[in-house]
């Protein structure tokens, strides 16, 4: 579902670089964010917490990131050992196996995740969202 916005968000991420992987066009990456946020903060991820991110440094950990960020939540990096202290996290079925089960892992590319990334809204969270899971 896309949401037309005719002023500018005042919480968009802009992108610091470009990825080998290719490119990702700031309003992009602002919506593909809103929604990855969405999904964090329905398994009750909220500001402050620290989020594992086990993603490969492709456009998707650029994303990821940037949805932690949005909730106001910490990324911690799993290749830093930083895991532990996190209890939700983001990663893809190819880093899954190796990691620990003690973290509630979304797993970016698991198709029940897809389906639930796609229905999302990718308008600007309201400050309602980030409030209802305080």
């Amino acid at each position: 579902m896309s949401t037309l916005v005719t002023a500018p968000a005042d919480n968009v991420i802009p992108l610091r670089g470009r990825t080998a992987a290719g490119t990702l066009a700031d309003a992009d990456l602002d919506r593909w964010a809103n929604r990855l946020a969405r999904l964090l903060l329905g398994r009750g991820a909220q500001a402050g917490d620290p989020i594992a991110l086990a993603v490969d440094p492709r456009i998707e950990a650029v994303v990821a990131e940037a949805a932690v960020r949005k909730i106001g939540a910490i990324p911690v990096s799993v290749r830093e050992g930083l895991a532990s202290v996190a209890r939700v996290g983001i990663t893809t079925r190819a880093d899954r196996p190796g990691l620990t089960d003690t973290v509630d892992w979304l797993v970016l590319d698991d198709r029940s995740t897809l389906r639930r990334y796609l229905v999302s809204s990718d308008a600007p969270l309201a400050d309602t969202e980030l409030r209802a899971v305080s």
